[in-house]
């Protein structure tokens, strides 16, 4: 008899492959029922992860697009996957545990049928607890082992680790190759020896194409027995997406597996509804690199999923990086160079950090930290000269147990800096915090949501919700957009482009100001967040010297709703935490370099800043 494969299609990571952003819910559930009809694919994975968070960042309620997103799905009998982090559910950083438990629960009243839980560390302490809340509230737990080549992950670690998951209760197995290395006949021994343990244990793979392995890698996994391939298809299949369902499917019925058929007037139609939500938003931020397969990176293992928005990214720290050449005389660095120094630079970081899998968020934190040190170095400074505090977690064990030791080097640093590497439960370091959140949400006069949907927003994302909340997000998306096609589209002169666009948020309307090219806009007009933490209305007076941004990015106060804004009149010490730049999705802390007090706060949060703007003003002491 046969061996059946079968397909989903991770419609989410199609899109977090290729650039920053996600459909809106209009166009998501205009494409399912081609989807659909297609006939050939028995999961599709509908949200988790980016998701979440990007349709909150323009503007979006992202529940309501998970609700209207999964329902066709289950009504024509296609079970629907998502992606979480474990330890960090849906976002960057650690989440608490009552968050966590809450997670799952909404997720499967919103209509989600399977969580693909990861840690990139594969720290069984983070995915086990995810296992359990998961099967509590009803969903499927498919646990995975993040897929990476090095000296510690071997065949015989990932058959160990997929033992562990499945006597802890795991429903199935997930091989998450997320980005693209593992090699072919490897990942074939791993799941041969995954079958060998229970031979009815569903196993799932998912690969990414950009390095070239992947074709190669399904058919083995498929020869050893896995039962479902994540595909995806044009104009976002290959690059750094994953293989279309077209050629995989071919493929496998060449081989002698049973395989559905592919409905081509479905295909044809879902690839112009992709095509036209490209055109509208989203092409603005795929750059065209990421339409490209490139065997570079199978040196630095950067995931797919990490890869859109990495060059969006890039673009802007390399707009930064020659600013500053330029006004030291320096040659200019081309896109191309900064990309081979970061990817080199790496690969040498990641060893010497302990071998984490790089996938959400340890390959952002890898990532900013090579090209941190990239930057600096560029300028004439030390390697390891700024390394954000939620990096440190990482490499001191907070966030999980690293597979591999950390370089003398930076066991050094952190002695000299009064920083300790910890061994407990990463769990332990992140308290309940629900009740917070709720009372925030009623001294906002905030509806909690259906199954406390709104509730959980928040305490997942509590910058972003807030931003939601306000407008800010909708007006600041709005902004950007405009400018981008601004750029993109319009050849006539400055003079004659749009200076501002009005917004409209939940009858609020916003007056938004576009800059072009060198410009300072204007500042925008919009709400604010009503006083909640990192609100401030910043003050332009003030005497003493001026602190002045170290790199790009978006200005906050605080973090998270823990830690107590500074404010104008604060007396601060050396060292003293003034507040943050996020810049590659970490939080870089801003310290005070001496004792003084806070004059004026010069920048408002939320906002951003280039570097060596001005943001505080410090009369010292």
């Amino acid at each position: 008899m046969e061996k059946e494969v079968k397909f989903s299609l991770v419609f989410r990571d199609m899109w977090q492959s290729a650039g920053k952003y996600q459909p809106r819910v209009d166009q998501l559930v205009k494409i399912a029922p081609a989807i659909i009809r297609m006939g050939c694919f028995d999961r599709v994975e509908t949200n988790g992860g980016g998701f979440e968070q990007v349709n909150l960042l323009y503007g979006e309620n992202p529940n309501k697009s998970v609700r209207e997103w999964t329902k066709p799905f289950h009504k024509a009998g296609i079970q629907t996957h998502m992606l979480d982090r474990a330890l960090n559910g849906l976002r960057m950083s650690p989440v608490p545990k009552d968050v966590r438990r809450l997670f799952y629960v909404v997720k499967k009243a919103q209509g989600t049928d399977i969580t693909r839980i990861f840690c990139g560390l594969n720290d069984t302490r983070n995915v086990i607890p995810s296992i359990h809340y998961a099967k509590e509230a009803g969903m499927i737990a498919q646990a995975s082992l993040c897929i990476t080549h090095s000296p510690i992950h071997t065949v015989e670690y990932y058959v160990n680790l997929a033992k562990t998951f499945i006597e802890a209760g795991a429903d199935e197995i997930c091989l998450k190759d997320m980005a693209g290395i593992g090699r072919p006949v490897s990942l074939g021994k791993i799941v041969a020896g995954i079958k060998a343990l229970k031979k009815d244990i569903i196993v799932q793979y998912h690969s990414h194409a950009g390095p070239g392995f992947c074709m190669a890698s399904i058919l083995e996994v498929a020869k050893a027995g896995c039962d479902y391939i994540d595909t995806a298809m044009s104009p976002l299949a290959w690059g750094t997406g994953h293989a279309d369902i077209i050629a995989v499917q071919e493929m496998l019925k060449d081989a002698g597996f049973k395989v559905k058929d592919i409905n081509m007037e479905a295909y044809m139609e879902a690839r112009s509804l992709i095509q036209e939500m490209y055109d509208d938003f989203l092409g603005y931020y795929i750059p065209k690199l990421n339409h490209i397969n490139n065997s570079l990176l199978v040196k630095p293992g950067l995931p797919g999923g990490m890869m859109g928005s990495l060059m969006t990214d890039l673009e802007d720290n390399l707009k930064s990086l020659n600013k500053w050449k330029v006004k030291n005389n320096q040659p200019e660095l081309t896109t191309d160079q900064l990309l081979v120094k970061l990817f080199d630079e790496v690969a040498y970081v990641w060893p010497k950090v302990g071998y984490p899998c790089l996938v959400t968020p340890f390959s952002q934190y890898v990532k900013n930290l090579a090209l941190m040190n990239v930057i600096q170095m560029e300028k004439g400074k030390e390697r390891w000269s700024m390394i954000a505090d939620n990096i440190w977690d990482m490499i001191l064990g907070k966030s999980g147990r690293l597979p591999g030791p950390v370089a003398q080097e930076l066991v050094d640093m952190a002695k000299a800096e009064g920083r300790e590497f910890e061994t407990n439960d990463p769990q332990s370091y992140y308290p309940d915090k629900l009740e917070d959140f709720k009372k925030e949400m009623q001294e906002n006069g905030w509806e909690l949501g259906e199954d406390d949907e709104e509730l959980f927003e928040l305490a997942m994302h509590p910058e972003q919700y807030r931003a939601y909340k306000s407008g800010k997000a909708k007006a600041d998306f709005e902004k950007d957009l405009a400018e981008r096609k601004a750029k993109k589209n319009a050849p006539a002169a400055a003079a004659e482009l749009p200076k501002t666009i009005k917004v409209s948020v939940n009858g609020q309307t916003y007056e938004v100001n576009i800059a072009y090219g060198n410009e300072s806009p204007t500042p925008t007009t919009s709400q604010g967040d009503g006083g909640k933490a990192g609100s401030v209305t910043p003050s332009m007076e003030g005497t003493g010297e001026a602190l002045l941004a170290p790199l790009e990015g978006k200005f906050y106060l605080v973090k998270d709703n823990s830690e107590t804004p500074k404010k104008v009149g604060d007396s601060i010490q050396a060292g003293d935490v003034l507040g943050y730049i996020e810049a590659m999705k970490t939080f870089n802390a801003i310290r005070a370099d001496k004792a003084g007090v806070i004059t004026a706060i010069l920048v408002n949060s939320g906002d951003s800043v280039e570097e060596d703007d001005p943001i505080f003003k410090i009369l010292n002491s």
